[in-house]
């Protein structure tokens, strides 16, 4: 018993779980936060705020615990502005940044294409904006992941040339598709593939990087609107065929609008997502040993009133902190965060803030120990961005 005492003695305790506010460089009003970037390098914060001739993409690098002040990929584009899909600023090493947003391809409701950018000298000078996709067609792209891979970007999003097709019974025929590419450093397209031929049409992709390659996770969608998780992995130069994580057998006849997330640490890999199938919102997360081939049986991290919108970081090897979007008593949402392990212990709930938008996709990424945090709240419909950090140590 002694020793038992001796041991507890000598035990530090968690601090207390307490968000400090980070002041976050972006004017009032501002939307659309994202985070990008190396957990233990380097962090960069996206938004989206009004200029004078539009719209124009800022961002800010998270440097000793607080957000730089803010600087400029674009300013004053016709862009398309939407609280679900986010434009983003890269770090892909060595000074590189890769830079995307969507703008307006016609004059109609969802006519946009995908943008990219990219600099040499730490977001100096930024190259000749093009487009990933060759298309042509007055309809949706978005919802881009991108990736360093090597001397190239990667990116992976959403595409809706056949939605210029007929509708018919068969949604294969005129429905959201996956596509992929690459672009090198000259602006050049290299192995635009189709990745899955049928996914749903608005929920958020997202891309992690193994030691076999990057793994894909998108809400996939059936013939028979049946709307699961699915992984794809990028072997011997090609992007696999999508296949469900879990089959949770959601169906729902039309988006959610709630993408999954991913990180990554060697062949560890971990993906959570919300599901509501059952008419039973819920929370899940898989582990995976082998760089996203096979998962483990999903872990429940939450259910009730559950709006999603999930983030994930990777703690350990067999530890992450997943955050979520929840309904508030106020009609805001409030955004929790809990440690997991692999063997399905969960630690406790924690509010990270009760103000956040309901139409909120928050923010979560680690900067050594601690965990940053964005969100978008709204106040007589005027959006603004905030931002906090915690200690791991606190979870």
């Amino acid at each position: 018993m002694a020793g038992l005492l001796l041991v507890g003695a000598c035990t530090e305790p968690a601090p207390p779980f307490e968000p400090y506010a980070i002041a976050v460089p972006a004017s009032v009003p501002s939307t659309g936060p994202r985070i990008s970037g190396d957990p233990m390098t380097t962090l960069i914060l996206s938004w989206m705020e009004p200029a004078e001739d539009g719209t124009a993409l800022k961002y800010s690098r998270y440097e000793k615990g607080s957000w730089s002040k803010s600087n400029s990929v674009i300013d004053g584009q016709d862009m398309f502005v939407n609280w679900a899909d986010l434009p983003s600023v890269t770090p892909l090493g060595g000074g590189r940044l890769a830079a995307h947003w969507l703008q307006m391809s016609a004059d109609l409701p969802y006519a946009y294409d995908v943008v990219y950018t990219q600099s040499t000298d730490s977001g100096a000078t930024w190259s000749e904006p093009m487009r990933p996709h060759t298309d042509g067609t007055e309809t949706e792209h978005g919802f881009v992941s991108t990736f360093p891979n090597g001397s190239r970007t990667g990116l992976i999003w959403l595409d809706g040339r056949k939605m210029v097709n007929e509708v018919t019974d068969n949604p294969v025929e005129s429905g959201m598709t996956l596509r992929a590419a690459f672009v090198d450093t000259n602006q050049m397209l290299h192995g635009e593939q189709l990745v899955d031929e049928l996914i749903c049409d608005c929920c958020q992709t997202d891309v992690a990087l193994t030691s076999s390659g990057p793994v894909a996770v998108y809400r996939d969608r059936s013939s028979e609107e049946i709307r699961d998780i699915s992984v794809t992995r990028f072997v011997d130069g090609q992007w696999l065929p999508g296949r469900p994580i879990a089959k949770d057998h959601w169906e729902i006849p039309g988006c959610p609008v709630n993408g999954p997330s991913i990180a990554a640490d060697g062949e560890a890999v971990a993906v959570t997502w919300f599901t509501g199938a059952e008419s039973r919102p819920v929370v899940k997360l898989g582990f995976s040993k082998d760089s996203g081939e096979t998962f483990s049986t999903p872990i429940e991290v939450i259910d009730g009133r559950i709006l999603g919108r999930v983030g994930l970081v990777l703690l350990e090897r067999n530890e992450v902190a997943v955050s979520w979007l929840q309904t508030g008593s106020e009609g805001t949402g409030d955004i929790y965060v809990r440690r997991i392990s692999n063997d399905g212990t969960l630690g406790p709930a924690h509010v990270v803030s009760q103000g956040a938008a309901s139409f909120s996709v928050p923010q979560m990424a680690r900067a050594g120990e601690d965990l940053v945090f964005v969100w978008t709240e709204s106040d007589n419909y005027v959006d603004r961005i905030l931002s906090a950090r915690v200690p791991i140590s606190a979870l």
